[in-house]
């Protein structure tokens, strides 16, 4: 048996061999007779290119087998591609590959999983975001797909084939704002078609002084945008005050914005991706920020791996995290604590200091000692993504953020020492839900919920009164947001509604004597808006026109506010830029006492009453221009902006008209312009701004003169230099005092009342400050590196006044006060991440 089952196989190998030798003994034959046999045995047609078949040949074919059968032969022995386009009709194509590698439009992180779908053939990306497949024709559309991200479909003759050159990514929202200019100081701060400014903190390089991403510092960097006391929580855009600007955290309006009161952001910088600066045009669904919007977003894409970051400074620690969930979830979580609790640095204590400078925090009374003066706080956020399918996208964001400052009064009376602690508090909480759906590629709906509440509450603890007065300001907020969105190839048309419920209250409260005042106001808005945005073919015209109509049920007010953005790029190296909007707000911040709160945080929200504290309403217009060639940029923008309903309680005085009431107007004519020269891995720039600012109040003696916000002239130069492991930048700020008033020389009193001169008359003396800073980036191991960094702020330690006031002593002489600016303050930084 065995024997025989050998011979069987040889047998059979000695057929092959005789048919083999038997084909290749035949002739090959031209493509073109084959396919004209076919044609006359099958009654078809092929249709090709009349040089696509030269020079090929094939082996004739068999009777035997049917047309289908044929034609799949065919293909595996030229790799040609038959495709049948009607009954009879067959086109007949060289197959072409196609390659890229796709990106995420604001991380540059590589984007896994993506599918990228053809005619027929269908593809899905590596690690590397690297994807190839093979199509038809140059006029095959190719659909790629991902999970959050705007679908793009391309004809295949838009990808490069030699180079699989890289595909940017984009949000649905994003997709018409695009980038015009990138790298607009440095890398990461760029430009976009719709007039704002993004700055990308996955990309992004340095800025003087910072060694950390503080997002509401490094807005600072951009022309028309500073602060006149170096803080965070007092940014003055274009000369308005801090409570004119809106600041949204992943939609969420905040109202507090600072921790250590100011001198850093309160959102973490791990968790926050993209901050876009809005100084006019602004998009139609967004209301309040008379000034100006800072608009602060997280990574919208879910992770397919984990990835974290523990950080430490001089001044905090922090830590991050990014937990897949499956394919369709992911969980972000972000906290930060200060180091105080553990150890004292330097800087911490030069922040300390800054703070309650001139307060009754740093001295008391003579016969009242302060002792055991302690500050600390605390930030964490959470977020939950959710793409139940590649069209549906659920959010669900939560911030809180915490200060808590505390010290001891002591007064010694008949050998008894008593003691009493005073406290200050400072928090905020927010929690927003989002839905998008993305109905086809064509429609596209947005549902938007939100709460945030606000909370600054003061025990002063009066140990030789034995009083104790409690101090609240109290904001509750919630609103509803819908929009609609259809696009056609170069237009966009959005339409929405928007409600919003704002709640404000005051407590002012002492227990001996006993008094007790609460107040609380309620205001309810409502808004349609509309606005439609055009991108011509070649991306050199975008213009984005829009309306929104606002009622507020208390006041039974209409408010009707159109917007406009124009860009319009002339030739290769030119672009203008028309920018225009009105707007309102029903909130503000006012002083009543300059030691309310402690001393340290004095302003507090107030609701529009439509009397005493009218309805803030601004309009503004730019034009801006911009050149571009060889890494040079040059960007020179005028404008002009006009606010009324502004009282003098909300605009920080502190000498004359400190304690006038009364309602008014500003007016800024303001010109920015920008110079940029970027050299391989080196960034300079050079920016100027000139505005000049007045207000107008027709209820007081002057009625006309400049306002607190007016910085003249304010000059910054810097410059950058950037590689795969160093970052190292250098820079200098300055800018004209503040003006200010000072009392008549020679007549400072009288009738035991400060007798100040013309308002805002002189100014204090010019800021003038240079900040350097250095990061050094390096890999540990396989998934693990790290950056280590020193930054050193006011490296000339100049002594810049950024605030005077006057008071009356007790021997009825004039006393002045001044507050500094920090001086020479060092930090220090080394960060992980895995």
């Amino acid at each position: 048996m065995q024997k025989s089952n050998w011979l069987y196989i040889v047998l059979l190998c000695v057929f092959w061999s005789l048919q083999a030798q038997a084909q290749t003994s035949v002739e090959k034959i031209p493509l073109k007779v084959v396919l004209d046999s076919l044609s006359e045995q099958y009654q078809v047609k092929f249709n090709y290119k009349s040089d696509l078949l030269r020079e090929i040949t094939v082996f004739p074919l068999s009777r035997k087998r049917t047309l289908m059968e044929h034609l799949s032969r065919l293909e595996n022995e030229t790799a040609l591609k038959f495709t049948k386009i009607g009954a009879f009709i067959f086109t007949i194509t060289k197959p072409i590959k196609i390659c890229g590698y796709l990106q995420d439009v604001y991380t540059s992180q590589p984007l896994q999983s993506a599918t990228i779908v053809g005619v027929e053939e269908k593809s899905v990306s590596d690690v590397e975001g690297f994807f190839e497949m093979i199509v038809a024709s140059l006029d095959e559309e190719i659909e790629i797909r991902f999970l959050g991200l705007k679908t793009i479909k391309r004809k295949a003759r838009f990808f490069n084939s030699l180079q699989c050159s890289v595909i940017k990514m984009y949000e649905q929202e994003e997709q018409m704002a695009s980038v015009v200019l990138e790298g607009y100081l440095v890398r990461g701060i760029d430009k976009r078609n719709d007039g704002a400014t993004s700055i990308n903190f996955s990309r992004f390089t340095a800025l003087p002084g910072l060694i950390e991403t503080d997002v509401l510092q490094t807005v600072q960097a951009l022309p028309g945008v500073l602060s006149t006391d170096e803080t965070v929580s007092n940014i003055n855009i274009r000369g308005g005050s801090h409570d004119q600007n809106l600041i949204l955290w992943d939609g969420i309006k905040m109202y507090q914005s600072g921790h250590f009161f100011g001198l850093i952001s309160s959102f973490n910088p791990q968790i926050t991706k993209i901050a876009t600066v809005i100084t006019n045009g602004t998009d139609a669904a967004f209301t309040d920020g008379v000034s100006g919007t800072i608009k602060m977003n997280t990574d919208k894409k879910i992770q397919k791996e984990f990835k974290g970051s523990f950080g430490l400074n001089f001044i905090s620690a922090d830590i991050f995290a990014d937990i897949p969930l499956g394919n369709k979830s992911s969980l972000q979580l972000a906290a930060r604590k200060s180091v105080d609790d553990v150890f004292r640095t330097p800087t911490y204590n030069a922040y300390f200091d800054r703070v309650t400078q001139q307060t009754e925090i740093e001295s008391n009374v003579e016969s009242v000692a302060n002792s055991n003066q302690n500050f600390s706080f605390y930030d964490t956020s959470f977020r939950w993504l959710y793409n139940p399918s590649d069209k549906d996208r659920i959010r669900l964001n939560f911030i809180l953020f915490d200060n808590n400052l505390t010290f001891d009064e002591r007064f010694t009376t008949n050998t008894i020492l008593e003691t009493r602690q005073s406290t200050l508090l400072q928090n905020s909480i927010g929690l927003a839900l989002s839905y998008e759906r993305e109905w086809n590629e064509r429609f596209f709906t947005y549902f938007y919920v939100y709460n945030t509440d606000y909370k600054l509450q003061a025990i002063n603890s009066d140990v030789l009164l034995e009083q104790l007065f409690l101090q609240e300001n109290i904001v509750s907020e919630t609103g509803v947001k819908f929009k609609g969105l259809y696009k056609w190839q170069d237009l966009q048309l959005e339409a929405g509604y928007q409600f919003t419920e704002s709640e404000v209250v005051n407590i002012n409260d002492i227990d001996v004597p006993r008094f007790l005042r609460r107040d609380s106001e309620i205001l309810r808005e409502q808004a349609f808006f509309t606005q439609a945005i055009y991108q011509n073919e070649n991306r050199d015209l975008s213009i984005r026109p829009g309306v929104r109509i606002n009622y507020i049920n208390e006041f039974d007010e209409f408010i009707i506010e159109p917007r406009l953005s124009i860009r319009q790029n002339i030739g290769q190296y030119f672009q203008i830029e028309a920018l225009g909007e009105y707007k309102h707000q029903n909130t503000s911040q006012i002083v009543n006492f300059q030691n309310d709160f402690l001393g340290v945080e004095k302003r507090r929200w107030q609701l529009a009453d439509n009397a005493e504290i009218p309805i803030l309403k601004s309009r503004q217009a730019s034009l801006g221009m911009q050149y571009t060639k060889q890494g040079w940029l040059l960007d020179a923008t005028g404008y002009y902006k006009a606010v009324d309903g502004i009282t003098l309680q909300s605009q920080s005085f502190t000498t004359k008209y400190e304690f006038e009431r009364t309602t008014g107007s500003y007016d800024v004519f303001g010109v920015d312009f920008l110079v940029r020269k970027q050299i391989k891995s080196v960034s300079s720039w050079f920016s100027y701004s000139y505005m000049v600012n007045d207000y107008m109040f027709r209820a007081i003696e002057e009625t006309q003169f400049p306002s607190n916000f007016d910085n003249t002239h304010s000059f910054t130069l810097g410059t950058t230099y950037s590689n795969n492991n160093f970052n190292i930048s250098g820079g200098l700020n300055y800018r004209t005092g503040k003006p200010t008033s000072v009392p008549e020389q020679g007549n400072e009193i009288v009738d035991e009342e400060i007798n100040f001169g013309i308002a805002n008359s002189t100014r204090l003396e010019d800021y003038f400050r240079v900040d350097i800073s250095a990061q050094y980036k390096f890999k540990i191991s396989e998934g693990l590196r790290s950056e280590v960094g020193a930054s050193v702020w006011n490296a000339f330690n100049t002594e810049n006044t950024i605030n005077n006031y006057y008071r009356v002593g007790l021997d009825n002489t004039l006393n002045k006060f001044s507050r500094q600016a920090l001086g020479l303050t060092t930090n220090f930084m080394i960060r992980l991440y895995f």
